[in-house]
C-alpha cells in the first residue's frame, strides 16, 4: 500500500496519551458511535458484534464508543439495534468488552432513547408509544408524539440509571449520554421541539433539566469518571436545530462542568447524521463550547487525519481533544495504525452500513498489510 505523501508527524499531539475518566488513552484518535444494526431481533449484541469491535481494538490505548444503545424496552425505535436492560443483554455486551479490554483498549457504551425519531412499524410491532417533550412530529407528514408525562420523565431517569449501572456490571469503562442528533433528550433541549408548559419547559434552564437529572443521576449511580455527553449543537438533522442555540447548550454544558464529567464530546456543524454539509468552510463554529469546557474533549466533524493533526497542534493546542473518526474507521479497522504510518484509508461503502445482522460491510474489511506485520510489536 502507497505511503502517503502527507504522513503524520510522529511529534503530533495526535499520538499523545490523554487521561478520561479512569482511562488513559494513548493517543488522540477515539472511534466514533456508529448504528450498524447488527444485534439479534430481541436487541442481544451478537458474536459479529465481538467480532467488529474486537478488530477496532486493533492499537492498544483507543478508545472505542459504542452504537446508539437502549436503556429499556421502551425507549428503542429502530430494528437490530442493541438494548441493555436485560440479563441476556448484559451477558453479551460483556463478551465484547472482555475481547476489547483482551488487546489494552477502553470501550463506553452510548445510551440513548429515541423519542419521536422513533420508527413506527417498530413501535408499533413492540409494543410501545412514539412519545417525545411534546405533540410535534419531526417533521410535516410523520406520526405526532405522545407528549411525555411528569411521570414519564421520572421513569426515563430511571431507566438511565438502570442502564448505567447494567454497563459497568458488564464490563464497560464508563457510560456516554446521547444528547446530540435529535434523539429523546435533544428534543427536550431546543425549543423548536419542546413547547413545554412545565417544569421541563419554556426557559433555557427547564429545557435543560431532563438532560441535567439523567447526568447527575447517572455520575451518583456509577461516579463521574464513567460518565460522558455528547451534543450536536448545530445540527439539523431530524428536525432539530433551533435559531440560537448558544444559551441553551452554554446552559447544558456548565451543568455537565459542575457534575465533573468525564468528557464532552460535540459533534461538528457540518456533520448532520451520516452526511457531511458540502462546504466545509461555512459551518457555524463550536467556540461557545470550548471556551465552557475544561476538561477532556471528543470532537467529531469528518476530519481527515492532516485536519484531526491541526485541530490538536494549531487551533486547539491548550485542550485535550480527542478526534473522533466514525465511517473510517467502519473500513478501517486499523485506522489509528494507518494514521500514524501515513498509509491510505480504505473508502467506505454507504450501502451496508445498516445491512441488518450481516457481516458485509461491517466485520469483512480488512487490515493493511503493514499492520499485519507489526501487530505483534505495536505499541503507542
Amino acid at each position: 500500500m502507497a505511503k502517503d505523501p502527507m504522513a503524520m508527524d510522529p511529534q503530533s499531539r495526535l499520538f499523545r496519551p490523554l487521561k478520561i475518566g479512569e482511562a488513559e488513552v494513548k493517543h488522540r484518535i477515539g472511534m466514533a458511535p456508529l448504528t450498524r444494526l447488527r444485534a439479534s431481533d430481541s436487541r442481544v449484541p451478537t458474536p459479529l458484534m465481538k467480532e467488529y469491535y474486537g478488530q477496532r481494538a486493533a492499537v492498544p490505548g483507543t478508545l472505542l464508543i459504542t452504537e446508539g444503545t437502549f436503556v429499556s424496552a421502551t425507549c428503542g425505535g429502530f430494528a437490530n439495534g442493541p438494548g441493555i436492560w436485560r440479563e441476556d443483554q448484559i451477558a453479551a455486551w460483556r463478551t465484547i468488552t472482555d475481547e476489547v479490554h483482551s488487546k489494552e483498549c477502553f470501550i463506553y457504551c452510548q445510551l440513548f432513547a429515541m423519542g419521536r425519531a422513533g420508527d413506527v412499524e417498530v413501535a408499533q410491532r413492540e409494543g410501545f408509544p412514539i412519545v417525545g417533550p411534546s405533540a410535534i412530529p419531526i417533521e410535516e407528514g410523520a406520526v405526532v408524539p405522545q407528549a411525555l408525562t411528569i411521570e414519564d420523565i421520572k421513569q426515563i431517569v430511571e431507566d438511565f440509571v438502570a442502564a448505567s449501572k447494567n454497563a459497568i456490571q458488564a464490563g464497560f469503562d464508563g457510560v456516554e449520554i446521547h444528547g446530540a442528533n435529535g434523539y429523546l433528550l435533544d428534543q427536550f433541549l431546543q425549543d423548536n421541539s419542546n413547547k413545554r408548559h412545565d417544569k421541563y419547559g419554556g426557559s433555557v434552564e427547564n429545557r435543560s433539566r431532563l438532560l441535567d437529572e439523567v447526568i447527575t443521576s447517572t455520575v451518583k449511580a456509577i461516579g463521574s469518571e464513567r460518565v460522558g455527553l455528547r451534543l450536536s449543537p448545530w445540527s439539523t438533522f431530524q428536525g432539530m436545530r433551533m435559531e440560537n442555540p448558544i444559551p441553551q447548550f452554554k446552559d447544558v454544558i456548565n451543568k455537565a462542568s459542575q457534575a465533573h464529567i468525564a468528557y464532552l464530546h460535540l459533534v461538528e456543524s457540518r456533520i448532520c447524521g451520516a452526511n457531511d454539509f458540502v462546504n466545509y468552510n461555512d459551518h457555524d463554529r463550536l467556540d461557545f463550547a470550548y471556551d465552557s469546557w475544561n476538561g477532556p474533549i471528543l470532537v467529531a466533524g469528518g476530519y481527515t487525519p492532516q485536519e484531526a493533526a491541526k485541530l490538536v497542534d494549531e487551533k486547539h493546542p491548550n485542550k485535550d481533544i480527542v478526534v473522533i473518526f466514525g465511517r473510517y474507521f467502519i473500513s478501517n479497522p486499523d485506522l489509528v495504525y494507518r494514521i500514524r504510518k501515513g498509509l491510505e484509508l480504505k473508502t467506505y461503502s454507504r450501502e451496508t452500513f445498516y445491512v441488518q445482522q450481516s457481516p458485509l460491510g461491517y466485520s469483512d474489511y480488512s487490515y493493511s498489510q503493514e499492520y499485519l506485520t507489526d501487530r505483534n510489536k505495536i505499541s503507542t
